[in-house]
């Protein structure tokens, strides 16, 4: 068994595609228009995993509730500190900066993405 994808519902396509795309660095895959939707596939090439971002046709005005099952996407960096700039150039703000987590021994961050979605970003140099 092979993990492929998560899907995420978003409002903001334009803003979404720039976080993912920009922060995150993932790479456009594959566009599926289905019958009342259009769904955005983002790869993380070096595992080849996948992150969907959905666009239904009628979208709330005010966007999605969240869940309080779902917590974080996780991804590994290998730089916090060039992540933190480029957190400040994009002109995103941290939920959580960097902080050292004794417990687990790497540093660790959260931002949200432009639906609300929580990243978390871990550095274990």
């Amino acid at each position: 068994m092979k993990f492929l994808h998560s899907m995420i519902r978003v409002k903001n396509l334009d803003a979404s595609m720039k976080f993912y795309k920009e922060l995150i660095g993932l790479k456009p895959s594959e566009t599926l228009r289905l019958e009342d939707c259009t769904l955005y596939y983002l790869k993380d090439e070096s595992t080849g995993v996948e992150i969907e971002l959905t666009l239904n046709d009628e979208t709330p005005q005010d966007g999605y509730e969240k869940g309080n099952a779902f917590g974080h996407f996780a991804f590994e960096v290998e730089d916090m500190d060039a992540i933190s700039r480029k957190v400040a150039e994009l002109g995103y703000e941290w939920l959580y900066e960097p902080f050292y987590m004794e417990e687990a021994g790497f540093t660790i961050a959260f931002i949200t993405d432009p639906d609300g979605n929580e990243i978390e970003f871990i550095c274990k140099k």
